[in-house]
C-alpha cells in the first residue's frame, strides 16, 4: 500500500481542509461522510474568517471565488439600540456553505452553483468523497489501520444494509465534536454542556427595515446584558453572492438554560418526538418554543436585534459545549484527531474553523516531510489548550459574569 494514501472520516470543513492540503501534496485521499451535506437545509451559518482561513484559500483555492464580506467596524448597542461604543477593527466574514462548496470544488470537483470547478493540475493526488458510511470501529493491523463501517440510511445508492472495512496507512478523524472515532480512542473524553445555547439565524439584508439595515450591514455588532449576548455580521448570500442587497445578516444569540430544566429539555426535542440532540432546526422545533423566543426578543433585546430574530424564517439552536484536547495521535502515529474532533472551542473565540485550517497547514508540512507527527501533535495541543481556555473565559464572562459594556 502506498504511504501517500490517507482516509479521512468526516466530510465537513475540517475533513475538506485536510483533504485539499494532502491532495495538493500528491496524496490519494478518500473522505467518508455519513450524510450528503449538500442536501441539508441551508442554515446560513456565519464564520469569522481569520488569517488561518484566508491564508489557506489564498494558497489552495483554484476557483478564485471571492470569499468574504469585509466588516471595518465593531460596535456595541444599549437596550434602546443606541451605539454606546465603537472601534475600528477590520474583520472578514464568510459562511459555512460557501466554504464547503469551494472546498468540494477543489477537493473532488463537486459541481455547484457557487463556483466553477477548477481544472486538474499535474502533481495533485486523487480525491474521492464517499457518502453513507457510519463508522463502527477502528483497529491497528499489520497492513495499517482498519476502519469498520456500515451503510447509513443516507447512503446514496439506497443500499443501507452493507457492512465492511477500509484499510489505510493514515487515518484522520475529522468527524466533529461528537466524534465517533474519539469515543473509540478516548472514551472518557466527553462533550460537556456549558450551561447555555446559541440561537442562530440569517435574514436577507433587503428584507430588513432601512434603520435596521443601516445598523447591521458591514458592521460587527454586539449587545450584552446579564446572562445573554447577541451579535451580528454580514455574510455572503445565496450561492455565495457578495452583491449588496443580496447578502445575509447573520445573528447569534447566547441564552442560558440550566441542564436540568424542563425548558432546556423541550427546546431540543423535535415536535414530532424522537431523540433529543445537540442542535435543532426551526423546521423541527416546537412552535411554542420559537414563538416564545420571538416574544422574549422583543422584551430583552434592542429593537434592531428583535427585528432580526422575528424576520428569520428558519432559526436553529446549537448547544454550546467544551471538548478539552488531551491527545491527537494514536496507534503508532497512524491515526490523528483533527478539527472539532480534537478540541471543541466556545464560539466566542471564532476559531473553530480556524483550527481546522491550522491543522491542514500542519498536515501539509508533515506531508512534505518538513515536520514529524510528534512535532505536529505538540503544536496542536499548545494551540488547542490555549484557545479552549480562552474560550471558557470569554463565555463565562458573557453568560455568568459581567461584560464591561453590559
Amino acid at each position: 500500500m502506498s504511504p501517500k494514501q490517507c482516509t479521512i472520516v468526516g466530510g465537513s470543513l475540517a475533513g475538506l481542509f485536510a483533504g485539499v492540503a494532502l491532495k495538493r501534496c500528491g496524496y490519494a485521499v478518500t473522505i467518508l461522510e455519513r450524510v450528503d451535506l449538500r442536501k441539508l437545509p441551508h442554515q446560513g451559518a456565519g464564520i469569522v474568517a481569520g488569517e488561518e482561513i484566508t491564508n489557506f484559500f489564498d494558497k489552495h483555492d483554484r476557483t478564485r471565488h471571492a470569499l468574504t464580506v469585509t466588516s471595518p467596524l465593531r460596535q456595541y448597542l444599549d437596550k434602546n439600540g443606541t451605539q454606546i461604543h465603537r472601534e475600528a477593527h477590520t474583520q472578514q466574514m464568510t459562511s459555512w456553505d460557501l466554504l464547503y462548496h469551494l472546498l468540494r470544488a477543489n477537493f473532488d470537483g463537486s459541481p455547484s452553483d457557487y463556483c466553477k470547478v477548477p481544472q486538474p493540475v499535474e502533481g495533485d493526488g486523487t480525491a474521492e468523497y464517499k457518502v453513507g458510511y457510519d463508522i463502527t470501529g477502528v483497529r491497528e493491523t499489520e497492513d495499517g489501520i482498519e476502519i469498520s463501517w456500515k451503510r447509513s440510511h443516507h447512503a446514496s445508492s439506497g443500499d443501507t444494509n452493507g457492512t465492511g472495512t477500509f484499510t489505510t496507512p493514515l487515518l484522520l478523524a475529522a468527524d466533529g465534536p461528537s466524534s465517533t472515532l474519539r469515543r473509540h480512542l478516548l472514551p472518557d473524553v466527553k462533550r460537556e454542556y456549558t450551561g447555555y445555547v446559541a440561537w442562530r439565524g440569517t435574514v436577507n439584508e433587503s428584507n430588513l427595515s432601512e434603520s435596521t439595515r443601516s445598523t447591521f450591514v458591514e458592521k460587527f455588532t454586539f449587545f450584552h446584558a446579564p446572562g445573554l449576548q447577541i451579535l451580528s455580521y454580514t455574510i455572503p448570500g445565496e450561492n455565495g453572492t457578495l452583491e449588496p442587497g443580496q447578502r445575509l445578516v447573520n445573528w447569534v444569540w447566547y441564552c442560558n438554560y440550566p441542564e436540568d430544566s424542563e425548558e432546556y429539555k423541550t427546546l431540543l426535542t423535535p415536535f414530532h418526538g424522537g431523540k433529543r440532540g445537540v442542535s435543532i432546526s426551526g423546521n423541527e422545533m416546537r412552535p411554542d418554543n420559537l414563538n416564545n423566543q420571538i416574544k422574549h426578543a422583543k422584551e430583552v433585546l434592542p429593537p434592531q436585534f428583535a427585528e432580526l430574530v422575528a424576520k428569520t424564517e428558519t432559526p436553529f439552536v446549537q448547544v454550546i459545549t467544551d471538548v478539552v484536547p488531551r491527545q491527537a495521535s494514536f496507534m503508532g502515529e497512524k491515526v490523528l484527531l483533527i478539527g472539532d474532533a480534537f478540541a471543541g472551542f466556545r464560539p466566542h473565540t471564532a476559531m473553530s474553523t480556524g483550527q481546522a485550517a491550522f491543522h491542514a497547514r500542519l498536515l501539509e508540512r508533515y506531508a512534505r516531510e518538513e515536520e514529524s507527527l510528534v512535532e505536529l501533535e505538540e503544536q496542536m495541543l499548545s494551540f488547542g489548550l490555549a484557545l479552549q481556555r480562552h474560550g471558557v473565559l470569554l463565555g463565562d464572562r458573557s453568560q455568568f459574569g459581567k461584560h464591561p459594556l453590559a
